[in-house]
């Protein structure tokens, strides 16, 4: 897993957003409060956006947009250079972990 630094986020998941078509995601929530439940199974993504000045990421699925608050950490784990899964940590300690089929290929940073 990679760690992206908070001061890229936006721009990450900007370029990240132009990758995404035809793309599934299944969002699975872990935390010592609840377990671990899936919230999404597979869902067609619609896309993935950083909000610095809400400090919110938000990503949209069919039918679902699931809402991080005050995300502290991203990890990405990248596979012969695609994304096929990333971890965000929120303030309350839940870790928020989007997988992603057809693995998206995204273009190094400008």
């Amino acid at each position: 897993m990679m760690k992206i630094d908070k001061a890229e986020w936006k721009a990450y998941f900007d370029r990240m957003a132009k990758t995404l078509e035809g793309k599934s995601i299944e969002i699975d929530i872990e935390a010592l409060a609840i377990g671990s439940q899936v919230e999404a199974q597979w869902l067609p993504l619609l896309g993935i956006s950083y909000e610095p000045r809400e400090d919110l990421l938000a990503v949209m699925a069919e039918g679902l947009n699931h809402l991080i608050r005050r995300p502290l950490a991203v990890y990405a784990e990248v596979r012969m250079g695609e994304v096929v899964s990333l971890e965000v940590v929120d303030d309350e300690d839940y870790r928020h972990i989007l997988k992603l089929s057809d693995p998206l290929l995204l273009s190094a940073p400008h």
